[in-house]
């Protein structure tokens, strides 16, 4: 293999075609989407594939209840809106997560209050709840980001001393546990995403779990008009409080059940990969896997890499310059790095500029004194400057891939003191 580095034109080190997309789309699930247009139920909450699904789900999930909605979001408001979240109540969650689990906050004209990260896992951390708790404090909102299960058990025993309720962002982590027990099983109210990129694939949509039934009948009622919809039942429309239209289609419900049958199958595939590349790094200085603490099973939706320039003996590189210039190079090689997510949630203009309902709303009338700055969250920013995301770590791609992967790997950080010059060279052209 040619040592010259692609970012100076030399030869790719994974060739262009080879990473295959997600997700797994097999003849099963081309004939279930099919079977939908023959079975006259195109949509509905009482439709076949929708009550099935909602079934299966509560079952691998080992809760009594589920519910299927429109997308992840719309279970995270749900979910809070069942556990009695109001207007002006506060709810703390994590500064480092795609921020719809912050605007499902604002959707029920609540205040977002964020906690900044641990640095292992990058989850909520847990000693940093208590202290953004107050009066207003009506829930605590983790997130299982990654595919990464947070640390429940301190999280649980806040909200039973605080008499707080829990409801979980798992839309990242299908089939992920924390010490034996299946994410979507550990707070009052879980919700996950259907999303096309998520492990349990349904081009688009969500699910709520939970074992109380006052939050399963509540969350019913948010999902469909605020009606109480009783199967098998005239319709009364009468509205008992504000709801939306959450409901999914038939489609998605289909699909998503067909992809559920090989869930475990494709998460186990997930964590070979994850696991061959974490192993590797170890011998490749300049560059870290996640780690998997002890009682928790990640599904590695996402694989994070860590760029560490002080193992190259580059203390003096800023670490979003090595991480930028390492991104550049290994992307030149072939290699899919990137990020979504360039400032912690509450750097964001709809926080700085409290931009949610407008005239400053829901924080002006709340008579909130809440402030965004994020600067307060020293480590969301440090993660956001080292961390950077590996594309293709999922079936069907194999080891075949992986392996290309470390070799660039080893090329570029064998060769960083080049790469910085050249990426230099080429900002200032």
């Amino acid at each position: 293999m040619s040592e010259k580095l692609a970012l100076e034109g030399g030869p790719r080190t994974v060739p262009e075609g080879l990473i295959k997309t997600w997700p797994v789309i097999t003849e099963a699930d081309r004939k279930a989407v099919l079977a939908v247009l023959d079975s006259g139920h195109l949509h509905g909450t009482g439709a076949p594939q929708a009550v099935a699904l909602q079934k299966e789900w509560a079952q691998y999930c080992g809760v009594k209840y589920a519910l299927v909605t429109n997308s992840g979001t719309s279970a995270i408001h749900m979910g809070l809106a069942a556990v009695g979240v109001e207007a002006h109540d506060e709810v703390n969650t994590c500064a480092l997560t795609y921020w719809s689990t912050a605007a499902a906050i604002l959707h029920q004209c609540a205040i977002p209050v964020f906690v900044d990260i641990e640095p292992v896992t990058y989850n909520i951390d847990p000693t940093k709840i208590e202290e953004k708790i107050t009066e207003r404090t009506k829930a605590i909102l983790p997130v299982d980001l990654h595919g990464m299960p947070c640390d429940m058990d301190p999280i649980l025993d806040l909200a039973r001393r605080y008499d707080l309720k829990v409801v979980t962002d798992s839309c990242q982590a299908h089939g992920a546990e924390y010490k034996g027990r299946k994410v979507g099983s550990l707070g009052d109210v879980s919700a996950f995403s259907l999303n096309r990129s998520k492990n349990l694939c349904g081009c688009d949509g969500g699910l709520l779990t939970t074992d109380n039934e006052e939050y399963y009948e509540r969350a019913k009622m948010v999902r469909e008009f605020g009606e109480v919809i009783i199967h098998g039942r005239e319709r009364e429309y009468m509205a008992y409080g504000l709801g939306w239209n959450y409901r999914s289609v038939e489609f998605v419900n289909a699909f998503t059940r067909s992809q559920l049958t090989r869930l475990e199958e494709y998460n186990e595939k997930r964590r070979e990969l994850a696991h061959r590349l974490t192993a590797a790094f170890k011998d490749i200085p300049g560059v870290e896997g996640p780690p998997e603490p002890e009682g928790r099973k990640p599904v590695y939706f996402a694989y994070v890499v860590t760029f560490r320039p002080d193992q190259l003996g580059l203390d003096e590189v800023e670490p979003a310059r090595f991480t930028a210039a390492a991104e550049r190079a290994l992307n030149a090689e072939g290699i899919g790095m990137g990020k979504w997510q360039r400032v912690p949630v509450p750097g964001m203009v709809v926080f700085q500029k409290k931009r949610a309902f407008g005239k400053g709303e829901p924080w002006r009338s709340a008579r909130s004194n809440v402030v965004y700055r994020a600067e307060d969250y020293p480590e969301t920013l440090k993660f956001l400057a080292s961390h950077s995301y590996l594309r293709g770590v999922h079936p069907p791609n194999d080891v075949e891939l992986i392996d290309l992967y470390l070799e660039g790997f080893k090329k570029v950080m064998g060769q960083m003191d080049k790469v910085l010059a050249l990426v230099e060279r080429q900002e200032q052209a």
